[in-house]
């Protein structure tokens, strides 16, 4: 109530200069996590001091300030990103501007060109967000700025600015229809937006390659990776939900990588798949890499319109361009497949390769192994088991804290620590393997996820992002083994699995309610899902089969701009319609006066723009004598369908009479 009546005391120029300073904050705000440190802090800084200045009604700062401020702002834009153009420095230097303007708002025409660069800085915010919450502060700002305008437009006296809100409401609320027409009908183009920044250092998630041993401690990302809808609701066994990303064979010690795309055409990709395949779509969320995610395994890529995809030999899905905005795809994977050649060929000695001298434990353990009676002369298969037995037997633990490795990784896990996560798991599996000659490599993607039963969406999160293991057994090619079950069986399938830390919010309701957390995030998502299925992921292809559903037997493009230029058409008619239904309803009684005062000003009576209906009576008897007694008449009783508890006659009455009376000439 305090601040209410402080803001009412207030002269009209400051509060509405305050209510604008206001809006401005709403509309920058979402941009600070993307703004260097120091255009956050000048920007903040110009605003209250406009503010202040506003408070005090003191003048504002002379030219030379405002010159020396931009100055600053364009060698600090030119020092933190080495250019004055682009994405980030262009974004920047907007905003700094926006700010600046405020400095020189005094009169109505520098109010409209802070509303025209507060709409462009508003449309900045969706460059590194398009969710659903960026739409939803920027709808907000965006009633804001309309009720600023429009505030502007009423100059006049201290009109409340409900009144100019309620003005700016109803202007989007006609609006939209007009709005929703061109976003289902104007041609989709290539993204504007940009990409999200790739900083998955030291978090769960796919990258190209996989650096053993140099992260200590893992911080699970609860972060989307993607959404996938079965065809049908029917999903494999959550156990064999494996979505391959990256395929890494080569190994310099620490760090696993895949071969150059020269190298893969010597591969076999050879697919042989069986059984039933299952049909799904992904929604893959932007990534800033080439790959996308399949199901193991899919027989063909899938066809996206302004993007090629292409099958690499180890059965990974690749584009040609990073995947920098939300992309929704079909595919259709057979979970029984076998690949590769059944023979054992000179393209397989590079999954056998190890670094000279490196993990000589490893190394002697594999000779061991080859030399056990039990196992000697005995198959691939035989040497899997018995190292997935020992990583069952032998004491080792799964655990996102294992502590920094040295140069030995696998030595180190095998003998030492005995700790890890599925990346240490799986390079020790693989470089055993190779110790003992049997051809392996690092797949890495996406395994498990959870089914939201709020829309019937499985989501894979970063959290789920995976490594594991295939090797080559004579006769059946790559076969997919996972070490890590064998360490920590809940880490696969539908068990218990290692957690990010809930939020200090998210974990209050948890602990009140597990339940009630777990519902809440499910309808987040599942709203959150819907705002990408249909606003962030509305196609060309979605808009060319809506044309299809009203009939098009084979739409184009031209279809589409036919459409929309026919529906613009119409809604351009119903406006004018609704205007002129609308000027009917404006005091009627008002507009046949205004008719009659125009029909004696053309005969030659001069009267008073207020004249009233009595006096307009008494001036047409005096200017027209007897002529104009019929007018008199006329006028005495329209005034009365307007004044007297009892008139005489109707305004539909009157308005007939009004086209037979005899007026003077």
């Amino acid at each position: 109530m305090r601040m209410t009546a402080w803001l009412g005391a207030l002269p009209r120029d400051a509060r509405d200069t305050l209510f604008l300073l206001g809006v401005i904050g709403i509309v920058l705000l979402p941009q600070v996590p993307e703004l260097p440190w120091w255009c956050t802090g000048l920007t903040a800084i110009m605003l209250a001091w406009r503010g202040t200045l506003a408070v005090q009604s003191r003048p504002l700062p002379g030219r030379w300030w405002l010159v020396a401020l931009l100055a600053v702002a364009l060698a600090a834009t030119f020092a933190t990103y080495r250019t004055v153009l682009g994405r980030e420095a262009g974004v920047t230097l907007v905003v700094v501007l926006l700010a600046l303007k405020t400095l020189e708002l005094r009169a109505r025409r520098d109010a409209f060109v802070i509303f025209f660069l507060g709409f462009f800085a508003m449309l900045t915010n969706f460059f590194s967000s398009q969710s659903l919450l960026t739409a939803v502060a920027m709808l907000l700002a965006l009633l804001g700025l309309l009720t600023a305008l429009v505030n502007a437009h009423m100059p006049v006296g201290r009109p409340p600015l409900a009144q100019a809100a309620r003005t700016a409401g109803w202007m989007a609320l006609l609006g939209a229809p007009i709005m929703l027409a061109l976003f289902m009908l104007f041609p989709r183009m290539a993204p504007l937006w940009g990409t999200p920044n790739d900083q998955m250092t030291g978090r769960s998630g796919l990258s190209a390659t996989m650096r053993v041993g140099s992260i200590a401690q893992l911080a699970l990302d609860d972060g989307i990776a993607a959404r996938v809808k079965f065809d049908g609701g029917r999903a494999p066994p959550q156990r064999d939900l494996y979505f391959r990303g990256p395929v890494l064979s080569d190994f310099d010690g620490r760090e696993w990588s895949a071969p150059p795309p020269w190298e893969r055409a010597f591969l076999i990709a050879d697919l042989r798949v069986q059984g039933e395949p299952v049909g799904y779509e992904v929604t893959l969320e932007p990534s800033n890499r080439p790959w996308l995610l399949a199901l193991d395994a899919p027989v063909k890529p899938p066809e996206i319109p302004g993007l090629r995809v292409m099958a690499t030999p180890d059965l990974q899905w690749m584009a040609n361009r990073a995947i920098g905005d939300l992309l929704r795809y079909r595919a259709e994977s057979y979970p029984q497949f076998q690949s590769g050649p059944l023979r054992r060929t000179g393209a397989l000695q590079r999954y056998v390769a190890l670094p000279p001298g490196a993990n000589p434990r490893t190394v002697a353990l594999a000779a061991q192994m080859k030399a056990d009676p039990t196992l000697a002369g005995a198959a691939t298969p035989a040497f899997v088991n018995a190292a997935l037995e020992r990583l069952r037997t032998g004491g080792y633990s799964y655990t996102l804290e294992p502590g920094l490795y040295g140069n030995e990784t696998a030595d180190e896990f095998w003998f030492d620590r005995k700790v890890g996560f599925c990346e240490h798991i799986a390079s020790a599996f693989v470089v055993l393997m190779r110790a003992l000659d049997i051809p392996a490599r690092i797949v890495t993607g996406y395994q498990g996820g959870e089914l939201n039963g709020v829309d019937g969406y499985w989501v894979l999160r970063q959290a789920d992002a995976h490594a594991w293991a295939e090797v080559w057994e004579a006769g059946k090619g790559w076969t997919r083994v996972d070490p890590t079950a064998s360490v920590s069986p809940g880490r696969i399938g539908a068990f218990q699995r290692l957690a990010a830390q809930p939020g200090l919010f998210a974990g209050a309701i948890g602990t009140m309610s597990p339940t009630l957390a777990q519902n809440l995030r499910a309808a987040w998502e599942a709203v959150n899902n819907g705002w990408n299925q249909w606003v962030l992921n509305y196609t060309q292809s979605r808009q060319l089969d809506l044309l299809k559903n009203i009939g098009f037997e084979a739409p184009s493009l031209q279809d589409l701009a036919t459409v929309l230029l026919w529906v613009l058409i119409a809604a351009s008619l119903a406006g004018a319609g609704w205007t002129l239904w609308e000027r009917s309803q404006h005091d009627p009684w008002l507009r046949l006066l205004g008719r009659a005062r125009q029909r004696l000003e053309k005969a030659g009576l001069a009267l008073p723009e207020a004249a009233p209906p009595r006096q307009i009576a008494t001036q047409a008897v005096a200017h027209f004598g007897a002529a104009g007694q019929p007018v008199h008449d006329w006028l005495l009783r329209l005034e009365a369908q307007r004044y007297a508890k009892t008139p005489e006659a109707g305004l539909p009455a009157l308005r007939a009479e009004f086209r037979t009376l005899a007026w003077p000439r």
